[in-house]
C-alpha cells in the first residue's frame, strides 16, 4: 500500500498584500481562499494552489 500523499502546506510567502481584484500578490490566492485555508480539504488546497499559481503566472506576464 502505497502511504499518502503529504499535507498540502500554505503558499503563503509572508508578502501579504491585496491588489485591486483581492488576490494576495504574494502568494496568488483570493481573500477567500486565504480565509478559507483552514477549513478546506487536502483536495480543494491543491487545486487553491494551482489556481494561484496560474494567477501569479498572468500577473507576470
Amino acid at each position: 500500500m502505497t502511504p499518502p500523499p503529504p499535507p498540502v502546506a500554505s503558499p503563503c510567502v509572508k508578502v501579504c498584500v491585496l491588489d485591486a481584484r483581492n488576490v494576495c500578490v504574494g502568494c496568488g490566492r483570493t481573500i477567500d481562499e486565504i480565509s478559507q485555508w483552514s477549513r478546506l480539504t487536502e483536495e480543494q488546497r491543491r487545486l487553491v494552489v494551482i489556481r494561484a499559481q496560474q494567477r501569479r503566472r498572468e500577473a507576470a506576464s
